[in-house]
């Protein structure tokens, strides 16, 4: 599963690998093997293997991109908390968190994005603003209430 957004993301870096990086890197192989003894040669070494990395990062994305559904926002789902949901929660010490809940191929910490399949996620799942998930911690369980749910529409 992907969001939208995720999903176009997904789409966007195959084309920038494919139309912009891999071009590139092309020309740079070409250039050093016209130099002579690859052996030894570090440029043509470096970017023959970048061109590697490329392919092998454009073949999974490509098969990722075939494999994933992509979720849309429902406006059922917009009281309950789903898949690409925004989720607000407090704990009892006044802790707050935000994040969304997205696929494994969207994981990005730093966006505060969480896995669907992370306990904070599985205990949230249709919940409603006000309702209690606990969440199984290695420290043990905690208790979360949401206090906002959000969707980003399409």
């Amino acid at each position: 599963m992907i969001t939208r957004a995720g999903f176009e993301a997904l789409k966007a870096e195959m084309e920038h690998l494919w139309r912009v990086e891999r071009p590139e890197v092309t020309r740079k192989v070409t250039w050093a093997a016209s130099l002579g003894d690859r052996s030894e040669n570090a440029d043509y070494q470096y970017n023959k293997k970048r061109l590697r990395e490329i392919d092998r990062r454009f073949r999974y994305l490509e098969k990722r991109s075939r494999e994933l559904r992509v979720v849309d926002y429902a406006p059922e789902q917009e009281d309950r908390v789903f898949f690409g949901a925004w989720v607000e929660v407090e704990n009892e010490q006044g802790d707050t968190r935000r994040f969304r809940i997205v696929g494994y191929d969207e994981l990005d910490l730093d966006k505060r994005f969480i896995s669907i399949d992370s306990p904070m996620a599985r205990a949230l799942l249709k919940k409603q603003v006000d309702d209690e998930a606990i969440v199984t911690t290695p420290e043990g369980p905690v208790a979360w209430y949401v206090t906002a749910i959000d969707y980003e529409k399409t």
